[in-house]
């Protein structure tokens, strides 16, 4: 049944996170994490997509009878290679062990398998700039309130750095960075890309000397100078299990 239900999540994410699931052609078995109310299991469904829907807890608005209580941050309830795809949106910046948990979807994901993940774009120029003056990225714009923990707090804010070098280093391979949208305000500080290219790639190649790390290294820096990262205001990353 077709409904609308409220996607938690900047604008256009939950297309642009779909139609990398989508673009190698059928993604089999799916596994939604963190569900929520379900607005991305809703879509998968709706377009007759294999999908598992899982979460801390069920506040699901879909009916799924393939969901299950998950924690995040500890093993999840599937057997090895038990799904073909993984979607995680928005969620991985929450988690206390993002470590963790990338190596719970390589164990879980088949191999050739992919996992799809959206997260705060803390590369772009404006959340540095933010981050420059009040050392706070954009999505993450005051102190946590530590009175009040909660699952929803951004904990884990993940830079594109970051990332890869926790999905690499478990059996992951990036082949896709996009992001949602770019909002008009993020073209005003196009003016620092010249200075801000010049000094990263001296640092790069300064500070590396392993010759295989320095090759990585330029490919680090020609995904961080390419619109999705400059200016985008998610992150959206497609990565193949190897």
């Amino acid at each position: 049944m077709h409904q609308h239900i409220p996607e938690n999540t900047s604008k256009n994410t939950h297309n642009i996170v779909f139609e990398l699931l989508n673009d190698s052609g059928d993604p089999g078995k799916v596994l939604d994490i963190p569900s929520g109310a379900g607005a991305f299991t809703n879509r998968l469904i709706n377009q007759e997509k294999s999908v598992y829907s899982a979460d801390i807890e069920n506040i699901m608005k879909v009916e799924n009878p393939n969901f299950a209580v998950a924690d995040m941050n500890k093993v999840l309830p599937y057997d090895n290679g038990f799904f073909d795809s993984v979607v995680c949106i928005d969620g991985i910046e929450h988690l206390e062990n993002p470590f963790f948990f990338i190596r719970e979807c390589s164990r879980v994901i088949k191999q050739e398998g992919q996992i799809v993940i959206s997260t705060p774009n803390i590369n772009s120029f404006r959340s540095r700039w933010r981050w420059f003056w009040t050392s706070h990225h954009n999505k993450c714009k005051v102190p946590l309130n530590e009175e009040k923990p909660t699952p929803l707090h951004h904990i884990n804010m993940m830079s594109y750095q970051r990332m890869r070098y926790i999905l690499h280093t478990n059996g992951f391979k990036i082949v896709q960075v996009k992001t949602n949208r770019v909002k008009l305000i993020s073209w005003i500080y196009a003016i620092f890309i010249p200075f801000s290219w010049v000094f990263t790639n001296w640092v790069f190649k300064k500070e590396e000397k392993d010759k295989v790390q320095r090759k990585n290294n330029q490919e680090i820096l020609s995904t961080l100078f390419k619109t999705p990262l400059l200016f985008g205001e998610t992150m959206i990353i497609k990565a193949i299990r190897k």
